[in-house]
């Protein structure tokens, strides 16, 4: 018995975490990616729909803009370089941030 509510008991704590986990979207609000970015115009940086446009076929696409997102970056998109986001900004909502805008049509 105590095995079948230890296998209920993980499958809640994956429920909840989904329900209660940030979208892409809202962390892009919420974190000021829209400070320089915007969703389907060029802004300072690039719009979130080209960025997804750009990688759409690149299966590196998620770790390699994961890590771009993570220590800035420059020369993909022109001159202006993207500064490092905080570290305050944990590594999963980058990767949720980043699955997100790669998702966008």
């Amino acid at each position: 018995m105590g095995t079948r509510y230890l296998v209920i008991l993980a499958a809640s704590m994956v429920i909840a975490g989904n329900v209660f986990a940030e979208s892409g979207e809202t962390l892009v609000k919420n974190n000021n990616c829209m400070t320089c970015h915007a969703l389907d115009k060029k802004a300072l940086g690039p719009s979130f729909k080209d960025i997804a446009t750009k990688y759409k076929d690149d299966k590196g696409a998620q770790a390699a803009l994961e890590k771009k997102v993570r220590s800035g970056g420059a020369g993909t998109w022109g001159k202006m370089p993207m500064p490092a986001t905080a570290m305050s900004v944990s590594d999963g909502d980058i990767k949720s941030i980043v699955h997100w805008v790669l998702s966008l049509k």
